[in-house]
């Protein structure tokens, strides 16, 4: 299905994914809001993306699947109304190969194939960093059972276990033996190309940037509270993602400089990554992983509100204009803290909502629950699970507390 709209005439680029996940229909506006013509690919029925999607849209084409790259290139190849194609953007994490396929194909500039590569093949990724000296936790790919626990063995107890090309901390586990392993395995099935790593026991952050020509125009630090990890095992958990103020602090030093070594080390050129990181108890930096996207579960709208700003049209005025005009002041630690309703089925309750109102005012910057009635989302397979919170404040440890306080004062129900 090709479907194209009348817009204003400026550069052509084409967006994969343009409505999902949900910040990227924000992404999308952010390109058109530059003077771009947008043109989208998706899997989906048009009529079934937001709306804020659609009317920034000059056309849009529906694949089958955006899996299937060869198709997809052929598609697109063929697509006359949005030719001719002059970038290829991508921001949801499957489609990064892809989109650097297709440029490619359209012969036009940004991110190629091998560079991708290094940004999804988690072992290369590790091995590229690690040739450079950077430390990483040591780490084995492994494709069969038997490389698996052989890996395990030769790293030691406990492990992680994560896919090769995942994203964020789906599919992740930490393996605390033998037995365990076993069970992983089976879990997984045969769909197993996995990196078997060394646990780091230690503080997670993040290092997250908008590059232009391989030079950072803006970067971030965020902390994880608890870590992506542990928040994923257990449902009662209230995950939080603190965007810091005080990003020059001594302490975060190690982070900053390894961030910008990494992103040296892989040649980003533009657009924005999002590194995750850890901090031992002695102070050790350990690179832990990165991605050629921002990150995800709404972190970007907390580093909005932390210095209110716009860096979804920071992002697009990046990779459009090459430029990145916005005027950064560090306001705020801002927090946002994701909640898991208690109970199956459909929301029934919310309590302690207006007390935290009340208590935080205006303090507390975003509210974004499930309604009443709306049926509960899967915490397994989204961070986001039954909605937010986002509190911010210039003082780190009042921002803290509002956070723990939303974490054990709001509860959702579900029957």
């Amino acid at each position: 299905m090709k479907k194209e709209k009348k817009g204003d005439v400026g550069m052509n680029v084409l967006m994969i994914s343009p409505g999902y996940p949900t910040e990227i229909n924000y992404f999308t506006r952010g390109i058109a809001v530059q003077g771009a013509r947008v043109f989208g690919i998706g899997d989906q029925p048009e009529h079934d993306l937001p709306q804020l999607v659609r009317q920034h849209l000059a056309g849009y084409l529906q694949v089958s699947s955006l899996l299937d790259e060869v198709a997809v290139m052929k598609q697109v190849a063929g697509w006359k109304a949005a030719q001719p194609i002059e970038q290829v953007e991508c921001l949801w994490e499957p489609g990064v190969i892809l989109a650097a396929r297709l440029r490619a194909t359209l012969g036009v500039k940004g991110q190629d194939v091998a560079q991708a590569t290094l940004f999804r093949d988690k072992d290369a990724m590790k091995q590229a960093v690690a040739k450079a000296g950077i430390r990483t936790p040591k780490h084995r790919r492994a494709t069969t059972a038997a490389e698996c626990q052989r890996a395990a063995e030769q790293i030691g107890f406990p492990v992680i276990v994560k896919p090769i090309a995942g994203a964020g901390s789906a599919d992740t586990f930490r393996v605390n033996s033998r037995l365990e392993l076993d069970a992983v395995l089976a879990r997984l099935g045969q769909a197993r190309d996995v990196n078997v790593e060394e646990f780091i026991d230690a503080v997670e952050y993040t290092f997250d940037t908008i590059c232009i020509k391989g030079k950072i125009a803006f970067w971030n630090i965020c902390l994880y509270r608890p870590r992506p990890l542990t928040a994923r095992q257990e449902e009662w958990i209230s995950p939080q993602t603190i965007a810091l103020r005080d990003v020059d602090a001594d302490y975060l030093a190690g982070g900053r400089e390894m961030g910008r070594a990494v992103l040296k080390v892989l040649g980003f050129e533009t657009g924005f990554t999002h590194m995750e990181w850890y901090r031992k108890e002695n102070g050790e930096a350990i690179f832990g992983e990165i991605a050629a996207r921002p990150p995800g579960a709404r972190t970007v709208d907390c580093m909005n509100y932390a210095s209110d700003v716009d860096l979804f049209t920071g992002w697009a005025e990046a990779v459009v204009h090459g430029k990145f005009s916005t005027k950064l002041e560090r306001k705020y630690n801002a927090a946002i803290i994701f909640k898991r309703a208690q109970g199956t089925g459909n929301i029934r309750h919310i309590e302690g909502l207006e007390r935290l109102k009340a208590r935080f005012g205006p303090h507390l910057a975003a509210v974004e629950l499930l309604p009443i009635g709306a049926p509960r989302r899967n915490w397994i397979l989204t961070l986001v699970s039954d909605g937010f919170l986002v509190v911010r404040h210039p003082d780190l440890q009042a921002t803290l507390d509002m956070a723990d306080a939303v974490g054990t004062d709001l509860h959702l129900y579900a029957g």
